[in-house]
């Protein structure tokens, strides 16, 4: 049992380095150093790499260690319902550095929208932080 949560804890930081990194990455990228003039390929940019090769299989890891220690423990408390829904949300922040990775490699403006996922992330990881840590008992336990 204490194999899996230190995995669920070791890929939620690799996942969590990933997306709070992605955005800046994002929006570091000069227009004039990337090289859009021939096809695409599956490894254009670093950020797809960030994106495909580190970000989305710590994800994934992340989830199903994370799924296992809760449901070998027998845990419902309301809790970590809230952090399981607060989860759900940084999936979709996820989907959506995915999205501008994207965009990114199709020549568009993503600067502000990259800081405005970052700003996001940063929120949801230190929500998810003080509900683990917090453990607050709200009327239903």
């Amino acid at each position: 049992m204490l194999w899996l949560l230190t995995l669920h804890i070791a890929a939620l930081l690799i996942w969590a380095a990933g997306l709070v990194y992605l955005p800046l990455l994002i929006a570091g990228t000069r227009r004039d150093s990337l090289d859009l003039g021939g096809a695409p390929t599956n490894a254009d940019s670093i950020a797809r790499w960030l994106f495909t090769r580190m970000a989305s299989p710590a994800a994934a890891v992340a989830i199903v260690a994370g799924s296992a220690v809760f449901l070998i423990n027998g845990t419902t408390d309301l809790w970590l319902m809230a952090k399981l829904s607060l989860v759900t949300l940084l999936v979709v922040a996820h989907a959506l550095g995915g999205f501008l990775v994207i965009r990114l490699e199709a020549g568009k403006s993503v600067v502000s929208a990259s800081y405005t996922l970052l700003a996001s992330v940063l929120l949801l990881l230190a929500a998810i932080l003080w509900l683990v840590l917090a453990k607050p008992v709200w009327g239903w336990s």
